[in-house]
């Protein structure tokens, strides 16, 4: 057949008019433009030797996204995005770029604290709902900026609640919103919104064996980011409840392995600490080896079987307050008050 056209008159096809937006379409779209500017797009570097001429010079390491918190100029993102970094440079919706200092962290929550210094023409700071009053199968939005692809808008609904998720260093990190609006690398750390543009949650990890959004994604929920990130503007670092004891996560499945049973062993109580005064007993070292003291196996009625459950599970509560915990103690179960002190 031979190429080229046939000489047959031809012209560009009518439009179809559209009609109007649907209106879940243009309420999203409004929640998009009215929060994309809360939204940030986060740099790093670290700084490498080289280890033959000795020089230092500074090279990418990754990307994240983060939000504005306030009108001071504090960002919140991910502990992991920063983490390993020297530098960090946010970048705002309009262009601008801004070298970040970092204010604080809390690992336990995988939440940090940057601060820019911006000028009159401030971004919003991201409006604050909460997530006490969260249901499965409420809208969910993430905005963010996956594989360096900047202000990307996802939705889905809300999985579900409450869930936990294990860290590699084996912080356990409680009171997870799953969501299955996609998640993928470069979001962790930008908002997860409901329907009204609140912040509901920050997006900190996905499930999936390929690195690749599963439809399985993760947000520190805002009543926990609300009670953390204030404390570390304040004070550098988040100061966690404690019961003054000493404890082993290794330790800990070992001894609870030998008896038969779910809990935490206290190994020490710290003199004069909370946990002395409300009467706790460690363990006792002799020749033949340990005697257990007091093993913890609920708080506040909620079951307690490892070490980091028990952190997280104090994490719910604030420095003065009072808990309640079942204790084992030579094979008797008991209540202990312990008023809560700052931790280290």
């Amino acid at each position: 057949m031979p190429a080229g056209g046939g000489g047959e008159p031809a012209s560009a096809r009518i439009v179809t008019p559209r009609g109007d937006l649907a209106a879940d379409e243009k309420s999203t779209i409004e929640l998009f433009e009215k929060s994309k500017d809360s939204v940030v797009y986060i740099t790093t570097k670290q700084q490498v030797m080289d280890v033959w001429t000795r020089n230092v010079f500074t090279v990418p390491r990754g990307t994240g996204s983060g939000f504005i918190w306030d009108d001071a100029g504090h960002v919140v993102t991910n502990m992991h995005v920063i983490e390993g970094s020297n530098e960090a440079q946010v970048r705002l919706s309009d262009g601008r770029d801004y070298k970040a200092a970092l204010v604080g962290v809390s690992p336990a929550h995988d939440i940090a604290v940057l601060k820019i210094g911006v000028g009159f023409k401030r971004p919003p700071a991201v409006p604050i709902g909460s997530s006490r009053d969260l249901k499965v199968g409420q809208k969910a939005f993430a905005i963010g900026n996956p594989f360096g692809l900047d202000w990307s808008l996802t939705t889905g609904i809300v999985s579900a609640l409450d869930r936990s998720l294990t860290e590699e260093n084996g912080v356990t990190i409680e009171h997870l919103i799953q969501t299955d609006a996609p998640i993928n690398p470069g979001n962790s750390g930008g908002p997860l919104l409901d329907s009204a543009g609140r912040l509901i949650g920050i997006n900190t990890a996905i499930y999936s064996p390929s690195g690749a959004n599963a439809g399985i994604g993760f947000a520190v929920p805002v009543d926990t980011v609300n009670r953390v990130v204030p404390q570390i503007i304040r004070q550098g670092r988040y100061v966690r409840p404690a019961l003054g004891i000493e404890v082993d996560e290794g330790l800990n499945q070992r001894l609870t392995a030998q008896m038969q049973l779910e809990g935490v062993v206290v190994l020490r109580v710290t003199p004069g600490s909370a946990a002395a005064a409300a009467g706790l007993q460690g363990a006792v070292m002799s020749r033949e080896g340990i005697k257990t003291g007091d093993v913890i196996v609920a708080l506040e009625g909620r079951p307690v079987d490892s070490v980091g459950k028990l952190l997280a599970r104090l994490d719910d509560y604030k420095v003065g307050d009072t808990v309640r915990m079942s204790v084992l103690r030579d094979g008797d179960k008991r209540d202990v008050s312990v008023t809560l002190q700052p931790g280290s």
